[in-house]
Order: structure tokens, then sequence, then C-alpha cells
């Protein structure tokens, strides 16, 4: 369901309005207030749509409307705001006290469009039309990353690569003599040692290290307690 209508039209003027319309909704406006403008019409005595007796009194009726031709002030005024605010009238017009909308939004069409257009500059953007069209900004990290693509690389010098891998070797043994089995010192690396029973240490510099047989282990890495003598 849509809105019901203000009024019947059929039974309403139309056109221009007289002066002793004029003159009744006035003197209404000025006894009861604005008020409703759906039913100040019938209270007023009028044949007329309510949004015509709105219009006629915020357009023409008004005691505090301003007459006359715009200023420079104004028009500059306008200028700047239809910058800001585009074609947003009703809120121009209230900074622009006894102007109304649809006044300022004439005098913007019949006279100060044309004066941007004679002084070069677009109404629309309020820019230089000769001006070149602005490439598209991207944003802080895009213009970042772009900064960074056409900058020559920067090498960034790498740490050498530590071995963290710990090892722990056995000291080398030396067989003693024709290879007979080592004794608690000698399995220990302890040469020279003057409980030496083995006689690992070779006088003569015949002997050789066994290599890796640490406390007995032998190659295949299983310890024989049996190599170990203790006196």
């Amino acid at each position: 369901m849509g809105r019901s209508p203000c009024c019947e039209k059929a039974h309403t003027n139309k056109g221009a309005w007289t002066k002793e319309e004029d003159d009744r909704l006035i003197a209404y406006i000025r006894a009861h207030g604005e008020g409703c403008w759906r039913s100040l019409p019938k209270a007023a005595g009028l044949l007329r749509c309510g949004k015509s007796c709105r219009l006629r009194w915020i357009n023409y009726l008004r005691p505090d409307l301003k007459r006359g031709n715009f200023t420079e002030d104004e028009d500059d005024l306008i200028i700047k705001l239809h910058s800001l605010l585009g074609n947003k009238w009703s809120l121009i017009a209230g900074r622009l006290p006894g102007r109304t909308d649809n006044e300022i939004k004439n005098y913007w069409n019949t006279h100060i469009r044309r004066k941007l257009l004679s002084r070069g500059i677009d109404p629309a953007t309020h820019r230089a039309m000769n001006e070149p069209a602005k490439t598209i900004s991207f944003s802080a990290k895009e213009e970042v990353a772009r900064e960074r693509e056409r900058s020559p690389a920067v090498k960034r010098e790498k740490c050498p690569d530590l071995n963290l891998e710990l090892r722990i070797s056995p000291p080398n043994q030396r067989d003693g003599g024709g290879g007979g089995t080592l004794c608690f010192g000698c399995s220990t690396g302890i040469h020279k040692s003057k409980d030496c029973s083995c006689g690992g240490d070779n006088i003569n510099g015949s002997s050789s290290y066994s290599g890796y047989d640490f406390l007995g282990i032998k190659a295949g890495g299983v310890l024989d307690y049996r190599s170990l003598e203790m006196k």
C-alpha cells in the first residue's frame, strides 16, 4: 500500500497563487505556526495541496527570505560548499541564511556553472579542464613493495653455517707389541704408565695405533670387559 494523497487533487486550485491566497496562508501561519502541512490547507480555507502550500511558504512567503541578487561573497561560498558537498542543495542552503535550496540550485545551473566553464574549471570536479588525470594511488604497502622492486636488490650477508654436531672420539690406542690385549692404562689412553704390563710403549718405536679401541670397544661397538685387567 502506498501513501495516501495529502488532498483530493480534483478539488484543488492549480497554477499561480493569487494575492488573496498568499494573505490567507501568511495569516494562518502567523497565528498557528506551520504545523502539519497535510491539514493546513483545509484549516486555512485554501483549495491548495499541502505540498503546494509548503513550497509557497518556504520559497516565497517566509519573512526571513533574502531577496535580490546573489553577492560575490555568496557566489564564492556556494562554489566552496559545492566542491565539498556536491549537489546537496539543502545542506548548502543551510549555510546561506535567507536562501532556499531551490533558489541556489537554479542559480548554480544558470550562472555559477557558466562562470566556472568560462574560467576553464570543470563544475563537477572544480579542477582545471586541461589538467591531466592523476593515476590511481596504491596503498602504502604496495608503494613500498614497488619501490623495493625498482631499487637494486640488497644482498644480505648470511651467517656461516655453524656445525653444532658434537663428536667425542676416544684416543687412538697403540697395539702393544705383537697385537696382544692392552692393559687398563693403555686402553684409557694413558701411555707410559708405570703399571703398564702389556708393553704398549715400544722402546724401538715399532708400536702402532690400532685406533678407536677405547676401553675395549671393538669395531662392532660391544664393550669387552675381559680386555680390562686391573692390578
